[in-house]
C-alpha cells in the first residue's frame, strides 16, 4: 500500500533521508511453536502465512508485514501494532515482533500472556532491552536503509509529502551503551509528520478503548481481516462493518501552529463542534508539526461524520484552535 497525500503541491523542504530514535515506540516478542495459534486467536488481522525474515533483511509486503489491532471484548482497540515474523534461525521456533507504542507495551504483553494457558509460547515486553528507530528516505529505492545484523526491520507504507514519496522502515536493535545519541530534531519531527500524514492510526495510552476499529479507518488501512475467524470483540467489529453502524471516522486536519495548538494537539484531547459546545464531537488520535509549513500543525482526528457537514470544529473547546479538514490519502471501505 502506498500512501498518497493530496495536500498543497509545493516543493517539499523535507529532508531526503534520516534515522530517528523512536523513544515512544516499544517492542513485544512472541516466541514458541504455538505463537502463531495464540496470536491468530487474539488479533484483528491474520498472522498465518507471514513470510519469515532473517536478520539483516527488511520485511516488506503484505506477505511479511501486517498492521494488527488488539480489541477488548467490547470491540474497542486496546492496541495497534506492526507485526513481522523474525525467527532467530531457519530451524528455530517462530518469533513474532510487535512494534507498538511504548506506553502500552507492558500492559499489552501482560494481557496477551493471560491466554497462554498450556500453549508453548513466551511473551516478552522487550522495550527496555531493544531500541526502536525509524528510517526514512525519498526516492524509489531503500539503498541507504539497512536492517541490522543483530536485529530486525519492517517496511511501513510509503507516504507522499509535498512532491516527494518517502519510504519508511521500523528497525529494532538491542541496546548497547556505546551508541551515540541520534539527532532528534528535525529528524524526529519529520518521522512524526510522515506518520500523521499517512492517516494510519497508532493507539497510545490516552486513546486505549476509545475506538472500534472502523471509527479510525482501521479496516481501510488493512488492519482487519473479516475472514480470519474469532478474536476478542470480533462480533462487534463485524456488526459495525456489515450493518453500517459507524457514524465516526478518522480524518486528517490541520490548524495554525502556536502555543495553544501545540499544547492542545495531544492524543486523547477532545474536539468540539459549533452546534454544541457542551458535548465533544471527536478526539485527537495523533499530531505533529509540519516541517513543510512552519506555522502548521497536522493532526489525525476521530470525528462524527455529521460534524463535517457544516459549522466549525475546535480543539479542547470552542475557544480553542479551529481545525480545517484535509483529504484522506486513501479510499474508505464502504460500510
Amino acid at each position: 500500500m502506498t500512501i498518497n497525500l493530496q495536500n498543497p503541491t509545493v516543493s517539499s523542504p523535507y529532508l531526503g533521508k534520516g534515522l530517528a530514535h523512536l523513544a515512544d515506540w516499544g517492542l513485544i516478542l512472541i516466541q514458541g511453536p504455538d505463537a502463531a495459534t495464540l496470536l491468530q486467536s487474539q488479533l484483528s488481522n491474520s498472522v498465518l502465512g507471514l513470510r519469515p525474515v532473517v536478520s539483516g533483511d527488511i520485511a516488506q509486503g503484505n506477505d511479511a508485514v501486517r498492521l494488527v489491532g488488539y480489541c477488548s471484548p467490547k470491540g474497542r482497540l486496546l492496541a495497534s501494532a506492526w507485526i513481522g515474523l523474525f525467527p532467530e534461525t531457519a530451524q528455530s521456533d517462530d518469533r513474532f515482533a510487535l512494534f507498538i507504542s511504548r506506553d502500552i507495551a507492558a500492559s499489552t504483553a501482560k494481557k496477551l500472556s493471560m491466554y497462554i494457558l498450556r500453549s508453548k509460547v513466551k511473551i516478552t515486553d522487550a522495550s527496555n532491552e531493544w531500541e526502536i528507530f525509524g528510517a526514512y528516505q525519498d526516492g524509489q529505492d531503500l539503498d541507504s536503509i539497512a536492517a541490522p545484523q543483530d536485529g530486525f526491520a519492517l517496511r511501513m507504507p510509503d507516504v507522499l509529502a509535498g512532491d516527494k514519496s518517502f519510504k519508511r522502515v521500523l528497525i529494532a536493535q538491542k541496546k548497547t551503551e556505546s551508541k551515540e545519541p541520534l539527532a532528534e530534531d528535525p529528524v524526529i519531527s519529520q518521522w512524526n509528520s510522515l506518520e500523521v500524514l499517512s492517516a494510519i492510526p497508532r493507539i497510545v495510552l490516552a486513546t486505549q478503548e476509545q475506538f472500534v476499529p472502523q471509527m479510525i479507518n482501521f479496516e481501510s488501512v488493512a488492519g482487519v481481516d473479516f475472514k480470519k475467524g474469532c478474536y476478542p470483540g470480533q462480533e462487534i467489529v463485524a456488526r459495525s462493518q456489515y450493518r453500517g453502524a459507524v457514524k465516526r471516522r478518522l480524518q486528517l486536519a490541520h490548524t495554525e501552529l502556536n502555543e495553544s495548538s501545540l499544547e492542545l494537539s495531544r492524543p486523547g484531547l477532545e474536539l468540539y463542534h459549533s452546534s454544541d459546545a457542551t458535548q465533544p464531537c471527536g478526539m485527537v488520535v495523533l499530531a505533529s508539526k509540519n516541517p513543510a509549513f512552519t506555522e502548521r500543525m497536522d493532526l489525525q482526528v476521530e470525528c462524527k461524520l455529521d460534524a463535517l457537514e457544516n459549522g466549525e470544529i475546535s480543539l479542547g473547546s470552542m475557544a480553542g484552535p479551529m481545525l480545517k479538514i484535509d483529504i484522506l490519502p486513501y479510499p474508505l471501505l464502504e460500510i
